[in-house]
């Protein structure tokens, strides 16, 4: 199991972001965050838009940094990514920041 975050290349609301997820587990997704100070209502379904300023303790914290790329392909080998059809309506925890 591992926790990947990808370059912040997202801009929205006048700074850059970037995308938190999980190869294998969403609940271990959340206990990172939660540890990490990123906020529940970042969470888009299947990942947490992460400001580019959170990164370095992200990394230093325990997670993968990877291409954008690579977390979509392993994102999307886990089983947990919520394809873009099921985005319909917006996501479960908060207001879509990125990504």
């Amino acid at each position: 199991m591992a926790i990947l975050v990808d370059d912040p290349i997202w801009p929205a609301h006048g700074r850059l972001w970037a995308h938190l997820v999980s190869d294998a587990d969403v609940e271990e997704l959340h206990a990172f965050a939660a540890a990490h100070g990123i906020p529940a209502r970042a969470f888009d379904l299947d990942h947490y838009d992460v400001p580019d300023d959170a990164l370095p303790r992200l990394i230093a914290g325990g997670a993968e940094h990877v291409g954008g790329k690579e977390l979509t392909r392993r994102l999307i080998a886990s089983g947990l990514r919520v394809p873009a059809r099921d985005r319909v309506g917006g996501h479960e925890h908060g207001t879509r920041i990125a990504g």
